[in-house]
């Protein structure tokens, strides 16, 4: 049992990693325990796209910047309909909104939707932990009387089954197809009209495979001219192709890419064969990977934030990228034909590759980022392109 005199008389929150340690401070959001992988983000802004984007699925959050909450919360800056992130850590306590946007603050967003978290923590430190040794398992409690059973929430942290092997693609992605025709964020003088806009005359069809798709990279998508429509991750290549696109779009999503690829990878295969431009972005990127015939692993700590520089290998520039993965194409496991595109200049892994001679691309980072660098905008310029070529 727990000893009491070990717990801090003003702790109302722990995360308990698998190893036992134990991290107090100040319980926020709901008051609930979640149990994922704690991972860590560098972003300086866009928290609430964070919570939200469907990659997230099965992790606890780490972020590093420390004034989250600035800018509050409201529908609008959604990345899906219901957060599937587990919860969050941060070093100070939510900063009060101080947004025109803003329709509630970060504490009650989180309580809605059923979210904890812990304030106080030194994050610094737990960030060079998971560098040190990789993304733990660890289980967050918030409890307001103060009352923690360790050993019981260590249990849950080291059974914890971990993400390699989980198909998460399944829980976050739609179950029926929808048409999706909002395009991006506008703002207008007055401040009062500002708004998504409307893709009233598409000039072309793209299918988007919904792995846990970002709904900004439905609005770039639409914001190019595409009417996109929207298929469930389980989607077979003839029902892709009974839609008549002129693209194939595969989105991000969260989990085991190997796990996904059991279901996925043979309908890949055959859309690779219809000779229809095919763009991936995120697990999309390493679907096509494995479709192609390469591997992908676990990494280390993996990519996340909004500030990786990436390079063009096609044109040498430098972009500065939003990421958010845990998996990697391995570069030795390409085929004949396929071509790495783009590396990360931090650790230099794959972040893009190309099919030879085909309109196959896919990249690794968010260049829908929503808010963040917007460098990579272009390609969903080189998509539309591909599909007038």
């Amino acid at each position: 049992m727990t000893d009491p005199a070990a717990i801090p008389q003003d702790a109302t929150a722990v995360l308990v990693l698998a190893d036992g340690t134990a991290i107090f401070g100040r319980g926020f959001g709901a008051a609930v325990t979640k149990v994922g992988e704690v991972v860590f983000n560098t972003s300086m802004t866009g928290y609430q796209e964070i919570l939200t984007d469907p990659s997230y699925a099965g992790q606890i959050i780490t972020f590093t910047f420390p004034h989250v909450g600035n800018v509050g919360a409201n529908v609008n800056d959604h990345e899906t309909g219901s957060p599937v992130a587990l919860g969050c850590v941060l070093r100070a306590d939510i900063t009060d909104p101080s947004n025109y946007r803003a329709e509630r603050g970060l504490d009650d967003w989180l309580k809605s939707h059923d979210l904890p978290g812990i304030a106080g923590v030194d994050t610094r430190r737990l960030t060079r932990r998971i560098r040190d040794i990789g993304a733990p398992h660890g289980a967050l409690c918030v409890s307001p009387d103060g009352k923690f059973d360790l050993d019981a929430l260590k249990k849950l942290a080291a059974d914890w089954p971990g993400l390699e092997g989980m198909d998460l693609a399944k829980e976050v992605s739609c179950t029926q197809t929808y048409t999706w025709d909002t395009t991006l964020w506008g703002f207008a003088d007055d401040g009062r009209s500002d708004g998504y806009g409307k893709m009233a005359e598409p000039t072309k069809h793209v299918v988007a495979v919904d792995y846990g798709a970002k709904r900004n990279i439905l609005r770039n998508l639409a914001a190019q001219g595409c009417k996109v429509t929207v298929v469930p991750a389980s989607a077979t290549a003839d029902e892709i192709l009974g839609h008549g696109p002129d693209g194939i779009f595969l989105a991000n999503g969260p989990g085991d890419p190997a796990a996904t690829g059991i279901y996925a990878v043979p309908e890949l295969k055959k859309l690779i064969d219809s000779g229809k431009p095919i763009f991936g972005i995120c697990l999309g990127h390493q679907m096509l990977a494995l479709a192609l015939g390469a591997k992908t692993e676990k990494m280390h700590m993996g990519h996340r934030g909004a500030n990786h520089p990436v390079k063009d290998l096609e044109t040498g520039k430098v972009e500065i990228t939003s990421q958010n993965h845990g998996f990697v194409v391995m570069e030795a496991s390409l085929p004949d034909g396929v071509t790495v595109t783009h590396r990360s200049l931090f650790d230099g892994s794959v972040e893009g590759i190309k099919v030879d001679g085909k309109p196959i691309f896919s990249v690794q980072y968010h260049p829908e980022a929503s808010p963040g660098p917007m460098d990579s905008h272009y390609l969903f310029a080189r998509f539309r392109e591909a599909m007038e070529g």
